[in-house]
């Protein structure tokens, strides 16, 4: 059996939707000082849909798919839906991550959550704080 799913090393070797928006409404950023894996999110917001979404990241193989298949996953939707996004929801599109790599799907969770944040305080948009990881605490937010 192998390591990694076809999807996995699709999304490896043609990362979707790698880059920057310049003008972001919202940028989430997160890494993990352990595994050396860190992730960017910068998202474009139209009348609260995802319309653009962007990510750089530095690290894995299994980071890098991660990162991919969440920008597919969460293009076009309204806002809500990229919050209910699970990092089990991610690594399930992939067909499956090794135990050893789930948390770069958990990272890849965060940093959209951080990033829908972010642009709820660029924009004054109230928001429920228990839906967002504690950066303090959780050990992967590089703030």
């Amino acid at each position: 059996m192998a390591l990694y799913s076809d999807k996995v090393m699709d999304h490896f070797r043609n990362p979707r939707n790698v880059g920057v928006i310049e003008d972001a409404d919202g940028v989430g950023e997160v890494g993990n000082a352990k595994c050396g894996d860190i992730m960017k999110i910068y998202l474009k917001i139209d009348n609260d849909i995802i319309s653009d979404v962007k990510f750089e990241t530095f690290g894995c193989g299994s980071a890098i798919a991660s990162s991919s298949m969440a920008t597919e996953l969460i293009k076009g939707r309204p806002v809500s839906e990229a919050l209910e996004l699970s990092n089990k929801a991610v690594a399930e599109a992939l067909d499956g991550l090794p135990a050893h790599k789930m948390h770069c799907s958990v990272l890849a969770e965060e940093a959209i959550k951080a990033a829908v944040k972010d642009y709820y305080d660029r924009n004054g948009i109230e928001y429920d704080h228990a839906q967002f990881p504690d950066c303090e605490s959780c050990g992967h937010c590089s703030v």
